[in-house]
């Protein structure tokens, strides 16, 4: 399919968690999905070793029963103070201001998860993270999150919608069985809707200056 008219630096600062103005009346088609894949696959990955996995539910009644399993998990996180987005104060009027907003549309997500018309559910395959010594963790979890990131940068270039959370994994075990993943042996990195956006026009989001979080020769 076309792609937007997006340069690199435009694609990678625009692709934003979209929750509101994801359009869950219109189905999304397989072709497209499997672009997407097809992008992802070409991330960096450990040992070259190609671990990273992605569940793709489409059917409604599983769609909806982790949508429900995803409140749940919401529920909880709302109550973690200074964990859940919209307890965090920002320290300035303008950046709680964007906190109010974020912690809007997430609050919105939380009800509408399972209307998204996918679902993607990215892991890694062959052994769970508990454990395993930081090198291991670091390439298990190394192999599929530039995936998923490269999967959500191609859904945007595609007018397609992407939210990244990992509040689902308060209950993956759950989801788990929802959808036949082998708990055991397939670790749950992210959840994210999937669906086409209403609109194309996402802007850069506020941020602090570079200079704020790079350490120049040491701490």
């Amino acid at each position: 399919m076309a792609l937007l008219p997006l340069d690199a630096d435009q694609l990678l600062t625009t692709t934003r968690a979209v929750r509101k103005r994801l359009d869950f009346s219109r189905p999304v088609e397989d072709s497209v999905i499997r672009e997407c894949v097809e992008v992802a696959m070409q991330s960096p990955s450990g040992s070259n070793n190609m671990t990273m996995q992605f569940v793709v539910v489409r059917d409604k009644a599983k769609r909806q029963a982790i949508g429900e399993v995803y409140r749940q998990c919401y529920e909880i996180y709302r109550s973690l103070d200074g964990i859940y987005i919209g307890s965090i104060d920002k320290g300035d009027v303008a950046g709680n201001a964007q906190q109010s907003r974020s912690a809007s549309s997430a609050d919105f997500l939380a009800d509408r998860m399972g209307d998204a018309p996918a679902l993607i559910l990215a892991c890694n395959a062959g052994s769970r993270v508990e454990g395993a010594p930081a090198m291991m963790a670091a390439s298990m979890m190394g192999n599929v999150l530039p995936a998923m990131w490269s999967f959500m940068l191609a859904a945007r270039a595609r007018g397609l919608g992407t939210a990244w959370t990992t509040v689902h994994l308060m209950m993956e075990q759950q989801v788990a069985d929802i959808v036949g993943i082998p708990f055991d042996t397939v670790q749950q990195a992210c959840l994210s809707p999937l669906a086409y956006t209403v609109g194309t026009d996402f802007k850069p989001a506020a941020r602090p200056a570079a200079d704020s979080i790079i350490h120049w020769d040491t701490w």
